[in-house]
């Protein structure tokens, strides 16, 4: 019987932190978003923010909005994290998984926003202001057709903040997965 996890939350809020522990646990890492990298090499598109919202929104849209974890669940086997959820039918489309835990990671914006800003990756905003108005096209509604991230995170099984240290973003991290009923030698 396997072991997944996935992953939900703002941009910036630690995802990618929570994967890197998860690998340190013996989890294989898959993400959602490259599924939709794929379809933009495939299309000949660079792996711009703007492209890949595109994209994600056209496939949910031509095929269903759990299209991206329908396409990632043949490459699951036993032991493995699902990063960069976005839609509450992904969500569902995991859960028909036997052992699947839904961890919403959260931070203040204000802290997101630094964090974003320090890994400076591009199509990221520059200002809080300009972080602020890209994160709320991204949030979309209950009826929007592209991603719903503020209700995946209602979705979670567990929330974790992430406003201190990494050290205690880990603790909070094993502490979730302990009384979930995961145990883990590592």
């Amino acid at each position: 019987m396997g072991i997944f996890i996935g992953l939900t939350g703002l941009n910036a809020s630690g995802k990618g932190e929570a994967v890197s522990l998860l690998i340190q646990l013996g989890f294989r890492s898959h993400s959602l978003s490259d599924v939709v990298r794929g379809e933009a090499t495939l299309l000949g598109r660079d792996h711009s923010r703007d492209n890949l919202i595109e994209i994600g929104n056209r496939l949910r849209s031509s095929e269903g909005f759990g299209v991206l974890a329908r396409r990632i669940l043949p490459t699951l086997k036993d032991k493995d994290v699902i990063d960069s959820i976005r839609h509450p039918e992904e969500v569902a489309v995991l859960r028909e998984l036997d052992r699947f835990l839904l961890l919403g990671i959260d931070a203040p914006i204000e802290l997101r926003f630094e964090r974003s800003r320090l890994r400076g990756r591009g199509g990221d905003a520059t200002t809080l202001e300009a972080f602020r108005r890209m994160e709320e096209r991204e949030l979309g509604g209950p009826e929007s057709e592209s991603q719903q991230l503020l209700e995946c995170l209602r979705l979670a099984d567990t929330r974790i903040r992430n406003d201190a240290t990494r050290t205690v973003f880990h603790q909070r991290i094993r502490e979730s997965l302990r009384l979930a009923g995961f145990r883990f030698r590592k």
